[in-house]
């Protein structure tokens, strides 16, 4: 029985822990996922890999580092298995009304450029934008996509280039 308890509230902390970063875990889907239905798989397998791990969290570490290093990585496999479906079918958007995401408003210009510029890139650009906009400092970056923090900085100043280049091409502003 003692066992049974253990289960009870490690299920309970982990219901916590996971409902408290409910928005990261959609920013990570709504940035990976198209569409409703591929937001909401994609959550959901978040959630189920996170909670296949959670034996191995450690609690003295950040739970939103921990998570955000899972959640890409299972958002970049995802994608990756995904591909080859997408080059199949014939694509279908549908407007996404999901107050959890909010990751980038649609509504103006500057947001529409910097949405285009994020899809346009490879999964570990996406999950690298995504960090910095969420203003995570860049050894937390580092730790999540298991890359240096100097190579971070380098990551973040090339991207910001290419998303000049990005909106004088496609947008015609700097």
């Amino acid at each position: 029985m003692p066992h049974a308890m253990y289960m009870t509230a490690a299920s309970a902390d982990f219901s916590a822990l996971l409902e408290a970063n409910r928005r990261l875990i959609f920013k990570v889907a709504h940035t990976y996922g198209r569409g409703r239905a591929d937001v909401e798989d994609l959550a959901q397998e978040i959630a189920a890999q996170c909670w296949r791990a959670f034996p191995d969290y450690d609690p003295t570490r950040a739970f939103s580092t921990w998570l955000y290093r899972i959640a890409l990585n299972v958002a970049i496999s995802w994608l990756r298995a995904e591909a080859p479906r997408r080059h199949r079918s014939v694509p279908f958007e549908m407007e996404l009304h999901d107050a959890a995401v909010n990751t980038i408003d649609d509504a103006d210009d500057g947001s529409r450029i910097l949405r285009g510029f994020i899809d346009s890139q490879g999964p570990l650009d996406r999950a690298l934008l995504l960090l910095y906009l969420e203003e995570r400092p860049n050894a937390e970056i580092a730790e999540i996509l298991g890359i240096t923090a100097t190579n971070v900085t380098t990551k973040i100043n090339s991207l910001k280039e290419r998303l000049r280049t990005y909106a004088e091409k496609h947008h015609g502003t700097r």
